[in-house]
């Protein structure tokens, strides 16, 4: 397998996709296109990707150009990795989760887009401010209904967890301080453990070593 993503310190999308694929120990390749060089992003990335975005999962001859479809590909070619729970209701409740990241918290993307290596203060809008504080809520809900199976949002670390990661990384960036948006401290133990995984630690190393 080959995963195409883009420059670990700004692209969201590629880093949920590359968390999962990590995680389940499945050997493969990575190409790195550089974002934002407007000369010849486009083209570098239109060499591998049918929508002209990253990330691009290339598995013999499938290419797979969404990270939320790469992610369920990756679930269903590896099902002993675990990257969705065995339980039905479980996997759908983190779908849903995940879904939700993939479509929503628009003023929040707009507003704050990763940056790994940002530490700021921010003033935020209202708008962004509502999507935060739908963060915490959700956050503290799947916590409080699955923590007692482990520190992530279903208890294992699944998929929905490579989703809400990149948010974890702008509330750092940002200077955000989920108190003020409702939380109890059940959602910052959650953030803070998601930037401590093994897995995002290499990504951010890797991130750092870019910039």
């Amino acid at each position: 397998m080959e995963l195409v993503i883009g420059t670990r310190k700004w692209s969201t999308w590629s880093l949920r996709a590359w968390l999962p694929l990590k995680r389940s120990g499945q050997p493969f390749t990575e190409t790195v296109v550089q974002l934002r060089e407007a000369a010849t992003s486009e083209a570098a990335i239109a060499a591998h990707s049918p929508s002209k975005l990253v990330p691009v999962l290339k598995d013999g001859d499938l290419v797979v150009w969404d990270s939320l479809a790469i992610c369920e590909y990756l679930n269903d070619k590896l099902p002993d990795a675990g990257l969705w729970p065995a339980d039905p209701q479980r996997r759908a409740v983190g779908r849903s989760a995940a879904a939700e990241m993939h479509s929503g918290f628009a003023s929040l993307r707009g507003e704050c887009p990763m940056d790994i290596a940002l530490r700021i203060d921010a003033d935020l809008t209202e708008a962004t401010a509502r999507d935060i504080r739908r963060i915490v809520a959700l956050w503290s809900d799947l916590r409080g209904r699955f923590g007692a199976d482990g520190p992530y949002l279903l208890g294992q670390w699944s998929i929905a967890d490579a989703f809400y990661t990149p948010v974890a990384t702008r509330f750092r960036s940002y200077g955000v301080k989920l108190s003020d948006y409702g939380d109890t401290g059940v959602a910052g133990e959650y953030g803070a453990a998601l930037l401590e995984t093994p897995e995002f630690k290499a990504w951010e190393a890797a991130a750092l070593a870019e910039a």
